[in-house]
C-alpha cells in the first residue's frame, strides 16, 4: 500500500538521535514524518494519555528495561568461542547469548536508560575533526550544542549570559537535575560508606593532581575535615560541593575526582526525547507527524541511488526482538510505502540502522550477495567497527539493610491495587524521596593508569545488587536491601572488532551481534582488560575503608585475588550497553567509513544516519549525551543545506 502524502523529511527512529532531529526540523517549518517501531509508553491503545510508573519513576529504570510494552530483547555474543561465552553467569542457554536490553518505544532508549547525563571528553570531538578535516567538529564548537539542548536546573542562571564559565545551557529541551544529596541523611550506614569512599578516592589522587583540580577540591576537602571534626551544623553540606562533570572548566582539563551524577529528570520524572517530540507535535501538529508501530524495512533508492522514501510494516510487535512478537508468519501487519521530497534520516541505533542499510542494498558486497540482496552501494564498513564499554560490578553484602530502602519495592502496582510502597507514595505525593533518583549515590572519575592523558574509568556506587543484564534481573533490585554495588565503567575502549551481520533477509529477524570481547578483539596489548583490573583493585581499596560495615564481598568474592584470577572474572562477567560505531563517520579515503562529516551515506544522495552508529570511536563515559549533541549538530547541517548555506 502506498501513502500518497509526501514529506520533506522522513526520520526513522525516535531515540536520542532521531527524536531531536525530527523535532528540530519540524520546528524550522519542514514537514517531517517520524516513524517509530514501538508504541508510546504513556498512551494506551486508544491514544489516551496514561501513567506508567516504570517509565516515569526514575528509580524504576531497571523495571523499564523489562517492561513488556517497552522492551526489545537482543541476545548478543561477547565471544565467538562458545565455551568462553557460556562462562558468563548471565548467559541464556535458551537464547544462546547475553541479554542486551534495547527499547522499542517512542523515545527509544531514553525511555529506559538510567538518565545519567555526563558530558563526553573534548578529545572525542577533536578526533572526529582531525580524521574528517572538518573543523566544525572541534570540541569548542561542539560545546554549543550541549548548551543549546540543556536546561540546567541545578545551577543558577548567569545574570550575564555572556559570562557563563561553566557553559551550561539553561533554555534547552532536556532538563538536568541532581538528586538531593541530603537523602542519605536518612541512612547512617550509607552515609558512612559514601564519606569513607570519597576520602579514599581523594587520598589516592594525592599531589599528582594538576593545581587547578586542587583548587577546585579545596572547598570539598575543607567540608570533609569539618564534618570529621563534627564542627559543621549541616554534616552533609560537603555533598553539595561534589564536582560537576559537565562544567566546562572540568572538561577542559579532563578532571579526575569525586563527582555528582547529573540526571535527565524534570519535576521528579524521567524526561527524554519523547517529551520533546510530543511538545513540538503539540506546537506544530501539521509539521511533525508521529507514526508509531511502524517497522521500517528498507530505504527506497532511485536509479541514481538517491533516497526517495521508505517501506515499512504497519503493525504492533512485529520485530522479533520484541518478546510479544508473533514468531510465525501470521503476525498482523500491512506493508506501506511513503515518499520524501528531501531526505531520509536513519536513527535506528547501532544494531538496526546497519540492518536497514543492508536490507536496502547498502553494505559489504560479499555479505549482501550471499543473501541474494541486490548491491546498490558496496560499503564494507556497514555493520563493522561495533564497539562498547566494558562494565563489571563489585558487589558487597553489608551488615545491615540500608534503612533508606525500607518499604521500597521498586515495583509498579497493578491497576486498582492499593499502593503500600511508602517510597512510591512519597513520589506520588511530592515527587521527592528515593524514587526521584536512579540509585547512584557517588561518581568517581579517574585514570586507570597515571600515564594516560585523560580519565577512562567512571565508578559509581549504588545500594543495590547489580552484575549486569539477564532475564528478570530487575527483580533483584528490590529483593536485596543490604547489598552495595560499585559499578566500574571502562571508557575509550580500544576494541573495535565487533560486528552486526544479517542472519536472513527478513526485516523482522534480529541480526547476529558479536562484540568479540578482549582476546577475540583487536586490543592486542590487553590495555582494556588491565584498565578494568585496576578499576576492580581500586574499588577494593574503597571497600577496605568500609569493611566495618561489610559482611562479605559477593562479586568477584575474596577468593579471586591474584591478577590472573581477576582478569578471568572480568572476561567472564563483563557487560556493556552503549553499542556504537557500526556506520562510522570518516574521511572518504577510509574504505571502512560509511558517512561523511555531514552524516551523509557515501555513494548515495539524500540519505543520512544520525544515531550511536556514527561514532568512529566510542565517546565519553555515557553515550546518550554525545548522541544528543550530534543530533543537534545534524539538525544544523541539514537546515543549512536545505537553505542553500552549505554544500
Amino acid at each position: 500500500m502506498t501513502t500518497q502524502t509526501e514529506y520533506d523529511y522522513i526520520v526513522v527512529g525516535s531515540g536520542a538521535g532521531g527524536g531531536p532531529v525530527a523535532a528540530n526540523l519540524a520546528k524550522a517549518g519542514y514537514k517531517v514524518l517520524l516513524l517509530e517501531a514501538g508504541g508510546d509508553p504513556l498512551r494506551d491503545e486508544k491514544g489516551k494519555d496514561t501513567e506508567r510508573y516504570t517509565y516515569s519513576v526514575p528509580a524504576f529504570h531497571a523495571r523499564a528495561t523489562e517492561d513488556k510494552d517497552l522492551r526489545w530483547d537482543f541476545f548478543v555474543k561477547h565471544y565467538s568461542d562458545e565455551k568462553q561465552q557460556q562462562r558468563d553467569s548471565k548467559f541464556s542457554p535458551e537464547h544462546q547469548g547475553i541479554l542486551y536490553p534495547r527499547a522499542g518505544t517512542l523515545g527509544g532508549c531514553t525511555a529506559h536508560n538510567a538518565m545519567i547525563t555526563v558530558y563526553p571528553h573534548n578529545s572525542d570531538w577533536d578526533k572526529i575533526a582531525e580524521i574528517t578535516k572538518d573543523a566544525s567538529w572541534n570540541s569548542d564548537n561542539m560545546r554549543k550544542y550541549f548548551e543549546r539542548l540543556e536546561r540546567c536546573n541545578y545551577l543558577d542562571r548567569p545574570i550575564n549570559p555572556n559570562d557563563n564559565p561553566t557553559r551550561h545551557g539553561f533554555d534547552g529541551w532536556l532538563t538536568t537535575n541532581l538528586a538531593d544529596p541530603k537523602l542519605v541523611v536518612r541512612d547512617r550506614q550509607l552515609l558512612k560508606v559514601i564519606v569513607k569512599s570519597a576520602i579514599q578516592a581523594l587520598a589516592e589522587q594525592g599531589k599528582s593532581l594538576p593545581q587547578v583540580i586542587k583548587i577546585i577540591f579545596q572547598s570539598f576537602l575543607a567540608n570533609i575535615l569539618a564534618f570529621l571534626k563534627l564542627r559543621q551544623k549541616d554534616p552533609l553540606e560537603f555533598l553539595d560541593t561534589l564536582l560537576d562533570p559537565n562544567d566546562w572548566k572540568i572538561t577542559k582539563v579532563s578532571g579526575e575526582g569525586v563527582f555528582s551524577v547529573p540526571l535527565a529528570v524534570k519535576d521528579g520524572k524521567r524526561t527524554g526525547t519523547r517529551e520533546y517530540i510530543r511538545e513540538i507535535e503539540r506546537q506544530f501538529p501539521d509539521k511533525l507527524i508521529v507514526k508509531t508501530h511502524a517497522l521500517v524495512t528498507k530505504v527506497l533508492l532511485d536509479k541514481n541511488n538517491t533516497a526517495i522514501g521508505v517501506e515499512y510494516l504497519d503493525g504492533k510487535h512485529i520485530y522479533r526482538a520484541d518478546p510479544q512478537a508473533d514468531k510465525t508468519e501470521n503476525s498482523s501487519q500491512v506493508s506501506r510505502t511513503v515518499f520524501v521530497n528531501r531526505e531520509v534520516i536513519l536513527s535506528g541505533g547501532a544494531f538496526n540502522t546497519p540492518q536497514i542499510l543492508k536490507l536496502s542494498g547498502i553494505g559489504p558486497k560479499e555479505e549482501l550477495t550471499t543473501l541474494g540482496i541486490e548491491v546498490r552501494v558496496d560499503l564494507p564498513g556497514v555493520g563493522h567497527n561495533l564497539q562498547d564499554r566494558y562494565e563489571v560490578g563489585v558487589v558487597s553484602e553489608m551488615n545491615q539493610n540500608f534503612s533508606i530502602l525500607d518499604n521500597c519495592t521498586f515495583t509498579e502496582p497493578q491497576p486498582a491495587e492499593k499502593i503500600n510502597d511508602t517510597c512510591l507514595l512519597e513520589w506520588n505525593r511530592s515527587k521527592s524521596g528515593v524514587y526521584v533518583t536512579n540509585g547512584a549515590v557517588l561518581g568517581i572519575i579517574k585514570k586507570s593508569h597515571k600515564d594516560r592523558t585523560e580519565p577512562d574509568l567512571f565508578i559509581f556506587g549504588l545500594p543495590a545488587f547489580f552484575k549486569g543484564y539477564f532475564l528478570k534481573y530487575s527483580e533483584d533490585i528490590g529483593k536485596y536491601k543490604n547489598y552495595f554495588t560499585w559499578a566500574i565503567l571502562k571508557a575509550h575502549t580500544n576494541n573495535t572488532a565487533g560486528s552486526v551481520t544479517l542472519r536472513t533477509t527478513d526485516p523482522r529477524d534480529v541480526p547476529e551481534i558479536n562484540f568479540r570481547y578482549f582476546d577475540e578483539g583487536n586490543d592486542v596489548n590487553e590495555q582494556d582488560l588491565l584498565s578494568v583490573v585496576e578499576g576492580v583493585e581500586f574499588v577494593r581499596r574503597l571497600t577496605k575503608r568500609t569493611e566495618l560495615f561489610t559482611k562479605a564481598e559477593l562479586l568477584p568474592n575474596k577468593n579471586i585475588d591474584e591478577q590472573h584470577e581477576i582478569k578471568q572474572f572480568i572476561k567472564d562477567e563483563a557487560w556493556g550497553h552503549h553499542a556504537c560505531g557500526t556506520c562510522k563517520i570518516g574521511h572518504k579515503d577510509d574504505k571502512m567509513a560509511v558517512l561523511d562529516s555531514d552524516f551523509r551515506v557515501y555513494g548515495t544522495q539524500n540519505l543520512r544516519v544520525v544515531d550511536a552508529s556514527v561514532f568512529p570511536f566510542i565517546p565519553g563515559f555515557f553515550i546518550v549525551t554525545p548522541i544528543y549533541m550530534i543530533s543537534e549538530k545534524a539538525s544544523d547541517v541539514i537546515l543549512q543545506q536545505a537553505r542553500g548555506n552549505r554544500q
